[in-house]
């Protein structure tokens, strides 16, 4: 059955991917893009959206529900990386992060419950991060604010249950996209205390977007997702050690896993 999705962060990377492959399957897709312009061959149509702006949020939500008279499915995929030793990233910069990958996908959910709740039917996805199971060095903020929406999405679901709108969220790990490029990067500087250990970390988690997995995987873990009856809490989608990770941080002790993300980063 043919659904109405609408995808935050449509333009590029796996918000694309998703919304070109949800599309193929014959669902009917809106991404959206703070400049829609700039992607006139878009397989699907982008509607304007920050989702730091909440007016911007209200009206691409409406323009859907105008459209089509409904809503099924929110794929909330807009965010934003961020890289660098905490004590030097600007505080600007920790709040900026968690505009886009908190408190954004907060007021996109709340622009679009009440017509679920209307429609006594929906499904809300939240892309989080494998990053988020965990605090990843130089990647702290960017862990603590995907982390954040791992355990909102938690509370979300049981308070949501009396409407029949299910949420669940999805977490990717590294995947070829060019996230690196958008990320905002703590200057690395010679006379920092962390100049060698946060240079070392920096190329590595540059490797890793570099070599990563195919986001076409994403496309079809949401498309799964969309197909079930009653969806899971959380869903990992990566290569197997970065899922695997999750389960030693679950059986290990803290201090050993502590010691393996060290080795892991060169630290």
């Amino acid at each position: 059955m043919s659904k109405v999705v609408l995808i935050t962060g449509g333009s590029s990377g796996i918000g694309k991917s998703i919304g070109e492959f949800l599309h193929q399957k014959g669902h009917l897709v809106f991404g959206t893009s703070r400049n829609p312009k700039n992607y006139p061959e878009s397989q699907f149509q982008l509607l304007e959206l920050d989702v730091k702006d909440s007016v911007s949020i209200d009206e691409a939500v409406s323009q859907v529900i105008r459209a089509e008279g409904r809503l099924d499915v929110l794929v909330n995929n807009a965010g934003a990386g961020i890289t660098g030793p905490i004590e030097e990233i600007p505080e600007e910069e920790i709040k900026s992060n968690f505009e886009t990958n908190f408190f954004g996908p907060i007021n996109v959910i709340k622009a679009v419950l009440p017509q679920m709740r209307k429609q006594k039917s929906g499904l809300i996805i939240n892309i989080t991060s494998i990053a988020g199971y965990m605090g990843l060095p130089y990647r702290g903020i960017y862990s603590a604010s995907k982390g954040a929406l791992e355990v909102l999405t938690e509370a979300f679901r049981m308070e949501l249950k009396p409407f029949n709108i299910e949420m669940t969220n999805v977490a990717p790990g590294d995947f070829a996209t060019n996230i690196a490029s958008g990320r905002y990067h703590a200057p690395l500087k010679e006379d920092s205390p962390y100049w060698k250990t946060y240079g070392k970390s920096l190329e590595l988690m540059n490797e890793h977007v570099d070599s990563g997995s195919n986001p076409n995987m994403m496309a079809e873990a949401v498309y799964g997702v969309i197909n079930t009856k009653r969806p899971k809490i959380h869903y990992k989608v990566g290569a197997f050690m970065q899922k695997f990770s999750i389960v030693l941080k679950r059986v290990l002790p803290d201090k050993v896993y502590e010691k393996l993300l060290m080795n892991h980063y060169k630290l």
